[in-house]
């Protein structure tokens, strides 16, 4: 028999209350969540540091990994250009500091192998694409529970000139930096950046040096798109669309590029003002704020120097991609076919006795594996390059046009007669030395406009080449000192130098070189 209360409730249940409750559907109710768990797998790596640390040979557990990490994190970020990334030696001689901090009675090799233990885990030695992989969970749009892989990268290797190999973080290294991720680059500069201002108008200057980091950060950000853009277009020009996403990606980067020197050069008038208002004394407190004004105007002005960068990037993108269009457009296509391991190795191979199977394989890495991999001629092209006549050279080269010369009108305030005149005057080999202003007043009784090369070539005087003289094999030098008298002249104003002529002993002079070598 059911009693009257159990009666009512089930007569009383909506009928959508009994239902089993379902999550949202659509991609975009779940994206949150999506979006978290990606946040979440991006540190996963740097706690997995204080995790496997104790697998080390030796005591380890004083070392904070994760806090080197972020630090490794960090340098590569400041230390990489736009072309080139950071020295991985240099990264390791940066990062030896704050290691050797955490334990500074450790012997210095141990801080090393800590720091290079580090940075090769964020770059994942030890996978075969060098990645991290995360699975997380999103809802379809028929309900169902979908499970995805989320691949990424912390701080990757890249080739550089010479055979060189630079450390580039990505961006999940630097969302794990500044606390976010998928963040859009433009908004998050423009925020920052109006963050940074207010807390410098208020004073706070250590809040304002995390949010230029931060700004920072962004910046580098932000370059990462564009080279990667530019390195996907050098490899196949079809693979970008150069027809409307690029191009509004460059205008909206050159406006924001724009916005953003505006804005620094403000934020940095206010951070000098403020480092210069501040008091002066051996307050402490005062002290801090202006170093921390001084830290504020280097990364500034950094993020000024990577905005111009970029600009300069930006402005040869543009040539760069009718450059790779003519090149990739006119190319001749390859004729080699590649080998399809798997359908032609792999699978005939599998079901075979390991007898049968061992033969191909050992047959198949014999001849792909090695010192020198070996090289296959083409027929085609060895008669090509036999039968296609040398291009005929000049011996001397191309014709060179010859050059249309002007005459150089002559511009010279004194002639050659006013030149002798004064090196006249100035002839002082059998005379005693003699004041300036006897000079400039026999100079004035000569030509009007004398006095004034004769006083260019006293001042000239005053610091005379004497190891020029000496290779050039002069006899004499004109000199001039200054023994504190006032000139005493109506057009000239100074000292009253005295002038003569020095002689010099070329012989001895020869004589000492040849004796030195």
């Amino acid at each position: 028999m059911t009693s009257p209360a159990s009666t009512a409730s089930t007569e009383f249940v909506p009928p959508q209350l009994s239902a089993a409750p379902r999550p949202a559907l659509g991609p975009a109710a779940d994206e949150g969540l999506a979006r978290r768990l990606r946040a979440l797998a991006c540190t996963a790596p740097l706690h997995d540091l204080d995790v496997r640390k104790a697998n080390l040979a030796g005591e380890y557990t004083v070392y904070a990994m994760a806090e080197v990490a972020l630090a490794a994190i960090d340098l590569v970020t400041l230390n990489m250009d736009f072309d080139t990334g950071a020295d991985h030696d240099q990264i390791i001689a940066r990062l030896l500091p704050r290691v050797a901090a955490q334990a500074p009675r450790r012997p210095a090799a141990e801080h090393e192998r800590v720091a290079r233990w580090v940075l090769e885990n964020l770059i994942n030695v030890g996978s075969v694409d060098r990645g991290f992989r995360a699975v997380y969970g999103t809802f379809g749009p028929d309900g169902a529970y979908i499970r995805r892989d989320y691949d990424f990268k912390l701080v990757e290797e890249v080739p550089g000139h010479g055979g060189t190999v630079y450390l580039r973080t990505t961006d999940e290294a630097v969302n794990v930096l500044v606390g976010a991720l998928d963040t859009d680059v433009t908004s998050a500069q423009i925020a920052a950046e109006v963050k940074l201002e207010v807390l410098i108008n208020r004073g706070r200057l250590a809040d304002a040096q995390l949010a230029a980091e931060q700004a920072r950060y962004r910046t580098v950000q932000y370059a990462e798109t564009l080279r990667r853009t530019l390195e996907a277009t050098r490899r196949n020009v079809r693979a970008v669309d150069w027809l409307n996403a690029v191009p509004d990606m460059i205008d909206e980067a050159l406006d924001h590029i724009a916005d953003r020197y505006r804005h620094e050069n403000a934020i940095l008038t206010n951070i000098r003002k403020a480092r210069d208002e501040a008091e002066t004394g051996f307050d402490p407190k005062t002290a801090e704020h202006k170093r921390r004004a001084a830290e504020l105007v280097d990364i500034v002005k950094d993020c000024i120097r990577r905005h111009t960068q970029l600009q300069s990037r930006l402005l040869e993108a543009g040539p760069l991609f009718r450059a790779e269009q003519d090149r990739q457009a006119f190319a001749a296509p390859t004729s080699t076919v590649g080998l399809d391991l798997y359908g032609q190795l792999v699978a005939p191979v599998l079901p075979l006795p390991v007898e049968k199977a061992r033969r191909v394989t050992d047959a198949f890495f014999a001849h792909g594996t090695g010192l020198r991999t070996p090289v296959s001629v083409r027929l085609g092209d060895l008669v090509d390059i036999l039968l296609t006549p040398p291009a005929e050279r000049e011996h001397l080269g191309a014709e060179m046009p010859e050059p249309d010369l002007i005459a150089t009108p002559d511009d010279s305030r004194f002639s050659e007669e006013q030149l002798a005149s004064a090196m006249e005057l100035l002839d002082l080999e059998h005379d005693a030395p003699r004041r300036l202003s006897g000079l400039l007043a026999e100079a004035r009784r000569r030509d009007p406009e004398l006095p004034y090369l004769v006083a260019l070539l006293s001042i000239h005087a005053a610091s005379p080449p004497v190891g020029t003289a000496y290779r050039q094999g002069e006899q004499r030098l004109l000199f001039a000192v200054d023994d504190g008298t006032e000139l005493d002249d109506p057009e000239f104003g100074g000292a009253d130098l005295i002038v003569g002529t020095a002689l010099l002993d070329t012989v001895s002079m020869a004589a000492g070189r040849t004796e030195a070598v």
